[in-house]
């Protein structure tokens, strides 16, 4: 049986030592396993290609947590390292009416959008200088190809030339094979996305090679095929047809997840501002 799994890390559990993948680890906040992939030849192995794939296990997702800060601030040292200098466009991938599916538009909602600010508070408020020196950050949440007609993909490829990013950063929700990693982890991942391929409902794929520009993956795991819950729990339910399980209180899960997010990546574009500001955003 094939797992379904977006995490580099739980493709990559039997190939420590192959030739072109390398793993490292550390963190102090969090649980970090770094995935270098060479090459793509490298990474068919594990059917993933050429890039940085960053695991961060033992989230927080709770807004009291005592961990929230030391955890948003290291996620936003991790993001900054693989955003490039310049304007930046935010994608909240997924459809915002099923809950499981909405960690890309909750999270795009909670970015702060920057790049109209330099115009508007020149002409307004020229004692504004600290807000005009922030990196221009602009926010896309268009929902999925059901809803719109349009792929994402598209719609950036259309902004492009009007936003001229640097890069794109996409969020979306992921899957995973091993429960314990179910709404405890985030993946970072500079090698793109393939919206939905974790659930066998591939999109077109967000990523350099068809955008042009450097497409940073943002993820958390949501849901975890019935089968592969079954199997961990010793249990063999192959005769019933296989379904996607999520937590039983994935709207609150999703909720902070989405704000640790938002937080760290607010953090991380912004470095002028404190864990303090972004909290009150």
């Amino acid at each position: 049986m094939t797992n379904r799994t977006d995490l580099a890390l739980e493709r990559a559990a039997d190939c420590t030592g192959h030739p072109g993948i390398r793993m490292y680890r550390r963190g102090h906040a969090f649980r970090i396993t770094e995935i270098v992939i060479d090459s793509d030849e490298a990474g068919a192995a594990i059917g993933r290609g050429r890039g940085r794939y960053l695991t961060l296990e033992d989230v927080q997702f709770s807004r009291t947590a005592p961990l929230l800060e030391p955890q948003v601030t290291e996620l936003a040292d991790e993001l900054r390292t693989f955003l490039p200098p310049g304007a930046v466009l935010i994608a909240g991938l997924g459809n915002a009416d099923i809950t499981p599916d909405a960690l890309g538009p909750q999270t795009a909602g909670q970015v702060l959008a920057t790049r109209h600010l330099r115009r508007e508070l020149a002409e307004n408020d020229p004692d504004t200088s600290f807000l005009r020196d922030l990196r221009p950050v602009s926010v896309l949440s268009n929902g999925v190809l059901g809803q719109s007609g349009i792929e994402t993909s598209e719609l950036i490829a259309a902004l492009r030339e009007t936003v001229q990013p640097a890069c794109v950063v996409a969020i979306d929700a992921l899957a995973c094979s091993e429960l314990s990693r179910l709404g405890t982890t985030v993946q970072i991942s500079d090698a793109g996305i393939a919206p939905g391929s974790g659930v066998q409902n591939r999109r077109a794929e967000l990523s350099a090679r068809t955008l042009g520009i450097p497409v940073i993956a943002v993820g958390v795991p949501t849901v975890v095929d019935l089968h592969t819950a079954a199997a961990q729990a010793g249990a063999d339910l192959h005769a019933l047809p296989n379904l996607m399980v999520t937590p039983r209180d994935i709207d609150k899960l999703l909720h902070h997840a989405a704000r640790l997010i938002a937080c760290a990546l607010n953090l991380a574009l912004h470095p002028q501002l404190s864990f303090a500001d972004c909290e009150a955003l």
